[in-house]
């Protein structure tokens, strides 16, 4: 395995690099640190010691994000796809439990959870699964039209009706995970309900539309965007950051998938990466791309400044690259 290695607590994950120091560090059996003496004078006196050695260097703990790319890679490997039909066995290679992933993913567990719950893995027998993505749309589908004929408030939609309702289509525990994926769960009068999250909706069905588009005319992708999603949901460009790119500069205006998990996650790959896509960016453009690289304290504002060059163009202000672009 290619990687450093990485010191995790339960919630954190640090990357250990080795320092250099001027001061040579040496090891003393037995020493005391000044807060653990005692400021009386009488007991002050002068102790002979060996040393057992001595160093130039210390390992330095940096906080490092969770790789997240290749967590979606290895669950990618065995995609649920739905329960098996026709007699058809399910394939049960390449899945993996909780320990599994904590053995080959470097990310501690709590940033496991949350990672898996960001890329909507479900845990099935055991073992966490990605569902494939034309499987998590129809789940999608079904729950979308199901609000859609009963006339439901879409802050107010029953779990156990949708569970009996769509029961006959799919297991019920997709139905819930689904659910739990695109909406917010909240119990009232002992009944379960869901609010669906306007915008995580809308973000899933443009990712439907997009996927097999290598580029789409933004006026109509935004005609067809609307239709697809449920009465009383309105569609907006902002909720497709970092996931999908506008192009305002062509005639007509286009948009095409651009997701920030698709992208290297070292920094200069992907600036790169960003600057081989497209030579010059404004800030709000490029920002959703290199959110996530940013440290701690650290702002997409020096990120951009570390790895860009601005400038202005038709009074706005423009991201290009430093250095020349690999292609």
């Amino acid at each position: 395995m290619d990687e450093h290695a990485v010191l995790c607590t339960k919630d954190r994950t640090y990357d250990l690099k080795i320092a250099e120091t001027s001061n040579m560090l040496m090891f003393v059996p037995d020493c005391r640190t000044p807060d653990q003496l005692t400021n009386s004078q009488e007991n002050s006196h002068i102790v002979h010691t060996q040393i057992w050695g001595f160093s130039n260097s210390y390992w330095e703990l940096r906080k490092q994000r969770p790789k997240l790319k290749k967590l979606k890679k290895v669950l990618m490997e065995n995609p649920y796809e739905g329960p098996a039909l026709g007699g058809k066995e399910e394939d049960t290679e390449n899945r993996y439990t909780m320990e599994d992933l904590l053995e080959s993913i470097q990310a501690s567990e709590e940033e496991l959870k949350t990672s898996l719950e960001a890329v909507h893995a479900c845990q099935i027998d055991g073992y966490w699964r990605m569902l494939d993505f034309d499987y998590e749309m129809k789940l999608l589908g079904h729950v979308t039209q199901l609000v859609d004929s009963e006339s439901w408030a879409l802050n107010r939609v029953p779990l156990q009706t949708c569970l009996e309702e769509l029961a006959p289509l799919e297991p019920k525990q997709m139905i819930e995970h689904c659910l739990n994926c695109y909406g917010k769960r909240y119990s009232e009068n002992d009944d379960v309900l869901y609010a669906l999250d306007e915008d995580k909706v809308c973000k899933g069905m443009a990712l439907m539309l997009l996927q097999n588009a290598v580029k789409f005319n933004l006026r109509e992708f935004q005609e067809v965007w609307q239709q697809s999603v449920p009465e009383g949901m309105s569609t907006r460009l902002d909720q497709l950051k970092s996931v999908a790119l506008v192009d305002r500069s062509s005639r007509p205006e286009t948009i095409n998938l651009l997701r920030v998990e698709d992208l290297s996650e070292d920094t200069l790959e992907r600036f790169n990466q960003l600057f081989t896509l497209r030579e010059k960016w404004t800030e709000d453009d490029i920002t959703p791309y290199i959110k996530d690289l940013c440290g701690e304290k650290q702002s997409t504002g020096a990120l951009l400044t570390k790895h860009a060059r601005s400038s202005m163009q038709n009074g706005i202000k423009v991201f290009n690259s430093r250095r020349p672009v690999a292609t």
